[in-house]
Formats: C-alpha cells, structure tokens, sequence
C-alpha cells in the first residue's frame, strides 16, 4: 500500500536533521534552511516584499518602504546573503488618531544563489527596487567544441612547436 506523507514546516527540522546524517557536502545548503525557517519566524511578514523574475538572467526585489527616507535603508551583500536594514531616525513624535502605517524598524535577508549579484538600488514611490542579474563566468557557460580531422588529430599528437619542416 502506497501512503504518502505530508509534511509541514513543523516538521523541517526533524527532516533537515535525518538529511544532515546521510549528506556530505550541502553543510551550506542545510545552513540557508534552517536560517530562512528562523527568520520567517522571527521576522513576520514586515515588510511586504515581491521577487519578481524577469528572465533567466534578471531578478528584482520590490520592498514595501513607505515613510522610510533612502538615507534610512542600508543595502549589504555579505558573501551570499543580502541584507536590507530600515532604521527610521528622528521620528516626530505626533498624537495619532489611527496610525497604520508602520514606523518600525526592520531587517530583511534573502540568501541569493551563486553568481547572482546586485546591479542596481532605487527607492521610488514607497518601494525599494533591488535588481538582480546571474552574471556565469566565461569558463562555466557552454563552449563549441571543434571537431577535427583525422589529419589534424594526428599533427596535434605528433605536437606543434611551430618551428619543425612542413614537408
């Protein structure tokens, strides 16, 4: 009989535990896990944020930022992670009647795969736009192989110094 099993968040660090034991290598991949598992918990949903993908190559962040001044966001990239902090400073203290927009300070991180890098930063109309590009360096990206001849498999064995008789 075939049960399936449905597994919640709940029970990831049991399930990243029995990985753990029958995996070498992925120490990196068990670590960004367990690190996006705690701080969705410890973070909440604050601020809203989309990942949009535009193609294969480009992403974008769009950050919900309002009331937040660009000298008040700081954007850093630390190995693979990028961070974004909000730290509203010298808040005038008002008597509000209703107050929903938040004023509280934030930190935000996404862990970003290898090669990505961050192009470009621009906060407009309340949103903070991060762009994204996977940049794949030239000896990783697929190369032509030229086939050769029989003829010139036999000259490349025999080795070309350039300077032995053409005859």
């Amino acid at each position: 009989m075939n049960q399936s099993t449905r597994l919640t968040t709940v029970d990831l660090p049991t399930l990243l535990a029995n990985l753990h034991r029958s995996s070498i290598g992925f120490d990196r991949m068990f670590d960004i896990l367990n690190h996006s598992s705690a701080a969705r918990q410890s973070t909440g949903n604050y601020p809203p944020y989309d990942i949009v993908k535009y193609n294969e190559l480009c992403y974008a962040i769009h950050i919900a930022v309002a009331g937040f001044k660009e000298d008040e966001l700081d954007i850093t990239v630390e190995g693979n992670v990028l961070k974004i902090v909000g730290n509203q400073v010298n808040r005038e203290e008002q008597e509000y009647l209703f107050q929903g927009i938040s004023a509280r300070s934030f930190e935000r991180t996404f862990n970003l795969a290898e090669h990505v890098v961050v192009k470009s930063a621009k906060c407009e109309n309340g949103m903070l736009v991060i762009n994204l590009e996977v940049e794949v360096p030239e000896e990783l990206k697929p190369r032509r192989i030229e086939i050769k001849t029989a003829k010139q498999i036999n000259y490349d064995a025999v080795g070309h110094s350039g300077g032995g008789n053409a005859n």
